[in-house]
């Protein structure tokens, strides 16, 4: 170093001229050519100085510029660092530039960049921090092309992620591939050093992108493999459990993952997996089935113990009460669970011994508590059969003395039907009144019309079906049949004052007295100036259609306009005939009182011949 000073201090004269090589003395200055004068003229000929300078410049590397090289650290000071790249003069470089180095001594290999040979002093420029970057973006690229780990030093956060220093360079690590496992807190990795696969560059603008979490995939990929690798059905591991969604659980297997679904944690119905596993729950578990290419696994939890069925108690058998909870409601019933894992089934049919139809969603409730009996049970097939009704008598069995024919009761309306009314009578016993035996005069679209649920109402007892075990009932028979007196008093042919209450486009129902409701054509509701009748219009009709059997009355107020018109016109006819009676009887009479008289006389031959002349007119109108 101090000779390199010495060298920079000599003029550019001196340090042009070789070195001179020294030969032993024998004598004060005995081998000096003194002939050379002042002149400073070497005493070598072209042909040795040629050949020294081949044999100074065989000593140099080949150096090029914008190129890295290795250097070798020839002397540390304060300040600066002198470097020997085997060139013509060393490089000197700034201190401030290793400070990732701070154990550099002499003799130590570093790489830098050479930025010029000679720069206009004839000085070597190197460059620490540009052969940094310039390998760091090397390095960068090599990741991204052969997927090799590259290390970095997470320097701060940002919006998103970190920013990752990979030899100088700064990188952008995305908060998505810091972890396999969702990251909330970045502060805890900022000052960290790790390792990093590059996964996107841009060569424009020498910026990457940089995953941590690849790396873990990698490497869980490895070991996931040999995991699966070894893996058998019926092969029991522990788990942790990582995940809980409402179909099941993710549990981590070292490395590898398995769904332990919801239907193999228990062999009881449950409807949340949470209110049995937690996150981080060691459990011991059992593959049931893996497949290599899909990379899934199938568990078991409950299959690790016995069948509740295996070890259900013999005191269950046919005709025994067991108490247990509603755990599935279907349309068809409901299923009670004695425990866990052993359900019975209770048809809506065993629910009571009314033929009333029951609705399970209705009836049923999810972890109601309830006592039944066991109707059927079959331990190989693992299904039992239950009934709440035959844990009570059956009513039917009485009900021929409790509810003879022709016995009035009182009873409760439980469902209305499109043709009938179902009312119940007494626990378990129930029938249907049909929608034609609730009126004797009224016509209802829809019982709806007539009672709604809830409601008493009294009713007859009409038939008896044991077999089906069904009741005909009638609510209109606790009232005489008014219809036998109905054909006295609203014989065919008869008028009747009526109001019109419904109309459509058949016809209208006309409300007689009594309450009684008939039906008219709509043709046959016309009034005499053309128009048809509107509801609550009054109109006097004509009885056209009297069915006794059947409780129906049609009426007309055309036919009755058209009788009154022919009633008129009969009359009219009646008192013309009399006046021609009359007529004739005059003419008769005169033609006695003259039969003496003359044809001469005009007085009565005019007189006669207005007669004659009002008998033709009368002829005329007749015909």
């Amino acid at each position: 170093m101090e000779e390199n000073k010495e060298v920079q201090e000599t003029p550019q004269e001196e340090q042009a001229t070789p070195e001179v090589p020294q030969v032993e003395d024998k004598g004060a200055h005995d081998d000096y050519d003194w002939s050379g004068g002042a002149n400073q003229k070497l005493s070598y000929t072209e042909d040795e100085i040629k050949k020294y300078l081949q044999e100074y410049e065989s000593t140099l590397n080949a150096v090029e510029e914008n190129a890295l090289v290795k250097a070798k650290v020839t002397h540390v000071t304060s300040g600066d660092i002198v470097l020997d790249i085997g060139s013509k003069s060393d490089g000197l470089v700034s201190l401030s530039e290793f400070r990732d180095t701070p154990d550099l001594k002499e003799g130590d290999l570093i790489e830098v960049y050479v930025e010029t040979l000679e720069d206009d002093r004839g000085q070597l420029v190197l460059s620490r921090r540009k052969a940094k970057l310039l390998r760091a973006w090397e390095d960068i690229k090599d990741s991204f092309a052969n997927g090799t780990v590259i290390k970095g030093t997470v320097v701060s956060k940002t919006k998103g992620g970190l920013i990752v220093d990979c030899g100088g360079l700064e990188t952008f690590l995305p908060g998505s591939q810091i972890d396999i496992k969702p990251i909330i807190d970045y502060d805890q990795y900022v000052g960290k050093t790790m390792e990093f696969k590059v996964v996107k560059i841009n060569e424009q603008i020498k910026n990457a992108v940089v995953s941590h979490k690849a790396l873990i995939e990698s490497d869980l990929a490895v070991q996931r493999e040999q995991i699966i690798a070894g893996l058998e059905k019926g092969q029991v591991l522990e788990g942790i459990v990582k995940n809980i969604t409402d179909f099941g659980a993710f549990l981590d297997l070292g490395g590898v993952d398995g769904l332990l679904y919801i239907t193999d944690i228990s062999w009881g119905r449950i409807d949340d997996p949470r209110k049995v596993l937690e996150l981080n729950q060691k459990i011991n578990v059992v593959v049931l089935d893996f497949d290599e290419n899909k990379k899934r696994i199938s568990l078991g939890l409950k299959q690790l113990q016995p069948h509740p069925w295996e070890v259900l108690a013999e005191d269950v058998q046919e005709g025994s009460t067991v108490k247990g909870r509603i755990v599935n409601i279907e349309d068809y019933g409901a299923f009670l669970e004695i425990q866990p894992g052993v359900e019975g089934l209770i048809h809506v049919s065993e629910v009571t011994w009314s033929n009333q139809p029951i609705n399970a969603r209705e009836f049923f409730k999810l972890d109601q508590e309830l006592e039944a009996k066991v109707v059927t049970i079959d331990r190989e097939d693992r299904k039992m059969s239950l009934s709440i009704k035959q844990l009570s008598k059956d009513p039917w069995s009485e009900i021929a003395e409790k509810f003879p024919i022709d016995s009035r009761h009182k009873s409760t309306v439980k469902n209305l039907t499109p043709y009938g009314v179902f009312v119940e009578l007494e626990e378990g016993i129930g029938g249907m009144i049909h929608i034609s035996d609730l009126s004797w005069t009224k016509r209802y679209s829809h019982p709806s019309e007539f009672t709604k649920v809830g409601e008493e109402i009294e009713v007859v007892i009409l038939e008896i079906d044991m077999d089906s075990r069904k009741l005909s009932l009638g609510h209109k028979q606790i009232e005489e049949n008014p219809w036998d007196t109905f054909q006295n008093v609203f014989p065919v042919g008869s008028f009747h004052s009526g109001t019109i209450i419904r109309k459509d486009d058949r016809g209208a129902i006309v409300q007689l007295q009594y309450g009684l409701e008939a039906f008219a054509p709509i043709k046959h509701i016309k009034k005499e100036d053309g128009v048809m009748a509107e509801v609550d219009e009054e109109l006097t009709v004509k009885v056209i259609e009297f069915n006794r059997d059947d409780k129906r009355i049609m009426v007309s107020h055309l036919r009755y306009l058209e009788d009154i018109a022919k009633e008129a016109d009969d009359q009219v006819k009646a008192e013309r005939k009399a006046q021609r009676t009359e007529t004739s009887k005059a003419i008769k009479k005169q033609n006695s009182a003259i039969e003496k008289s003359t044809l001469g006389d005009l007085e009565i031959f005019d007189q006669l011949k207005d007669q004659l002349s009002s008998g033709e007119d009368d002829k005329k109108e007749d015909k």
